[in-house]
């Protein structure tokens, strides 16, 4: 009898538990009161976060993966560098109480200009982003999967072939996971899985200083980064940190052809009009002329300058970088990759259709 006692006390007792434990399940509801929580404490004095991972774009012949790694320090500090996998090849985008920066160091260049970034348009590995496309979508879909919550919304970016998003955040501290982004065909466009992820960091203002991180990307070239001041204009900086003018920096390197580089992506009623190579051009630049529906030029070249000039602009997602998109009625999208330098301008191009056509020409070999 006693040994019979002891069994229905374990049977009643591992019953108490899962029923316990049953209790502790959040619903949909539950999380989203939890998630609006943690959106509050990233925008107090002390949120933080620091992640890892590697971001898969399924875009053109192959796959291309990218290291990317976000640091964020309130109110609005941002640090986020992405590595070409295959050819170590880095861009940083800086953003601190001087402006919003993009650090090319294969180019040993420095942009800065006025943005909200990334208030206006956030990436799709950066946590807040990922916060407000959850809370905003009032149709979201919620599900379970094992050690995570999953939620399936809409995607809200610049490129109109992404639809959709799943965001699978840790079930024990809602920390991101995955992030799939699809396509209207439901095919995984974009992916980025972190391998870190942690709240509360040590990070300091100090961090995302343009001068420390141009020192730790150029080791023995700090300070030949040129910078562009308050209005646009470029400023070099020495060792000594004073602006000596364009003059006092070293002449660049001439560097060889890069080809011509085609965009696989051309918008519906829109032919190419041929390409021209400028001639005794020392930064072999090339234009590509289109007409149709929407009139517009891609000029691409490698660059000699160290300093460029930058009229206030909004940075705009290409997945693989992260471009600058200036002009009113005329509006040009200009980024870099792989040394390459990168103009699209129009009056009439959507920006919608301005990114399908850059995010056509990542990972093509000039021809």
């Amino acid at each position: 009898m006693r040994r019979i006692s002891w069994v229905l006390l374990a049977v009643v007792l591992s019953f108490s538990l899962v029923l316990a434990g049953c209790g502790k399940k959040k619903d949909a509801d539950g999380v989203i009161k939890d998630l609006n929580k943690v959106a509050d404490q990233l925008e107090g004095s002390k949120g933080s976060y620091q992640g890892t991972g590697v971001m898969t774009i399924h875009t053109g012949s192959a796959p291309q993966q990218y290291n990317v790694e976000v640091w964020y320090q309130s109110p609005f500090y941002y640090r986020i560098s992405l590595t070409n996998g295959q050819k170590d090849l880095t861009q940083i985008v800086l953003r601190n109480d001087e402006g919003v920066f993009v650090l090319t160091p294969s180019l040993n260049k420095s942009f800065r200009f006025k943005s909200d970034w990334p208030e206006n348009q956030g990436q799709v590995y950066l946590y807040q982003t990922m916060l407000g496309s959850i809370l905003s979508d009032k149709a979201r879909q919620f599900a379970e999967d094992k050690d995570s919550y999953v939620f399936d919304v809409a995607a809200n970016y610049h490129s109109h072939s992404l639809v959709r998003q799943k965001i699978w955040l840790a079930k024990d501290n809602y920390t991101p996971k995955q992030v799939q982004v699809t396509d209207s065909e439901a095919k995984v466009v974009v992916e980025v899985k972190f391998n870190t992820f942690t709240f509360d960091t040590n990070l300091t203002k100090e961090s995302f200083d343009t001068n420390r991180n141009l020192s730790a990307m150029n080791g023995e070239d700090k300070g030949a980064m040129a910078e562009v001041d308050e209005n646009g204009m470029p400023v070099a900086v020495t060792d000594g940190g004073e602006g000596q003018g364009p003059e006092a920096e070293p002449a660049a390197k001439e560097l060889g052809s890069f080809g011509i580089i085609e965009p696989t992506y051309i918008p519906a009623g829109v032919v190419s009009k041929g390409t021209q190579e400028i001639a005794d051009s020392k930064d072999h630049a090339v234009i590509l002329r289109y007409d149709g529906v929407y009139q517009y030029t891609i000029i691409e070249s490698r660059p000699l300058d160290r300093a460029v000039s930058l009229a206030p602009g909004k940075v705009i997602d290409l997945g693989h970088t992260v471009g600058l998109l200036t002009g009113d009625d005329q509006k040009t999208l200009t980024w870099t990759t792989e040394g390459v330098e990168y103009r699209i301008t129009s009056a009439n191009l959507p920006t919608s259709e301005m990114v399908e056509i850059a995010a056509s020409m990542q990972g093509q070999s000039g021809k």
